[in-house]
């Protein structure tokens, strides 16, 4: 007995001394928005306030554009996102994205409030403070059901809609249950979450963002370094497992009411949000056309941004 308790104290030990390495190893504490902005927020890059928190934001192309496009990312994902778009539109038009409350480089807002609902207002303030009344509004993930909530309630102002792989429907309606990646999967463990709010191995990061690609190897070096850096921002973590546990399934109602043209850009590869949810988005707003890539996967517009911002520009008669 005195040999079996003597074993169990070494094997115990050893795992201790291993727990303590791996949390050294990862050792991963929030970083300040003034450490990541002289890599993340170059010109065009500026700063505005809205409702207490200083919003990240590039506002390029023409200013006498009649109807700015607004470009708005997903679940822990940044305006830099849409990068290949935005170079591809804003020779011709006026573009702007920005950094969603809860997330990159804008950081938390002071509600904790991460709602659809939370985010319709937050557009809104951020083209009423830029003085754009009417404009053509995308969006991807999140962003996408930001997006169509946000032509819901001000149908008036929003002149074309563009879906990418958009949230709104129940998750669970799906007749495959979606991948999650691994990130997503933690922010949703109230155990693990608290572990991440100091650790964050970059192989999570890098197999979260790899599990999003249709085409993994198209995950460069450099895209891990800016989802890292994004997620590291001060409370964005806290934040993510906010977002999480206010869940995505939105008002889709509302939908059959959309008046609007809409254009929904699918990646055929995608397992967090399966085509099946692009096919229900087709029928439910009147008028839409569903275009699917086949070979991309939840983030066509970032994998393979000429081919996914060509149809974009067929559609805004560009």
């Amino acid at each position: 007995m005195t040999l079996f308790l003597r074993s169990l104290f070494f094997f115990l030990a050893a795992l201790l001394v291993l727990a303590a390495v791996a949390l050294v190893a990862t050792w991963a504490p929030d970083q300040p928005v003034e450490a990541l902005k002289p890599r993340w927020a170059q010109p065009p890059s500026q700063f505005i306030t809205i409702d207490g928190m200083q919003v990240h934001l590039r506002d390029e192309g023409p200013r006498d554009d009649p109807l700015p496009i607004v470009l708005i990312h997903g679940t822990s994902a940044s305006l830099h996102t849409w990068e290949g778009w935005a170079a591809a539109l804003r020779g011709q038009r006026r573009v702007i994205r920005f950094d969603l409350p809860g997330f990159a480089l804008t950081g938390p807002n002071r509600q904790n409030d991460y709602s659809a609902e939370a985010y319709v207002r937050f557009v809104t303030a951020v083209v009423d403070q830029l003085g754009v009344q009417r404009f053509v509004l995308a969006g991807n993930s999140l962003g996408g059901q930001v997006a169509w909530a946000t032509a819901v309630a001000l149908p008036q102002r929003v002149a074309r809609l563009v879906l990418v792989d958009a949230s709104g429907y129940p998750p669970e309606s799906a007749s495959v249950p979606p991948s999650l990646p691994l990130g997503f999967r933690i922010a949703r463990m109230p155990a693990l979450r608290a572990l991440t709010q100091y650790t964050l191995p970059r192989s999570v990061v890098e197999k979260s963002v790899r599990n999003v690609y249709g085409d993994p190897a198209k995950v460069t070096p450099e895209l891990v370094d800016l989802y890292m850096d994004m997620t590291l921002r001060a409370g964005n973590r806290q934040a993510l497992g906010r977002r999480m546990d206010q869940g995505y399934t939105g008002d889709v109602a509302g939908l059959k009411a959309l008046a609007v043209p809409t254009l929904i850009l699918w990646g055929g590869q995608d397992r967090l949000i399966p085509l099946e949810f692009g096919q229900r988005f087709a029928r439910d707003i009147a008028g839409s056309r569903l275009v699917v890539f086949n070979d991309l996967g939840h983030v066509p517009h970032e994998e393979d941004p000429a081919r996914t911002v060509a149809v974009v520009k067929t559609f805004l008669g560009l």
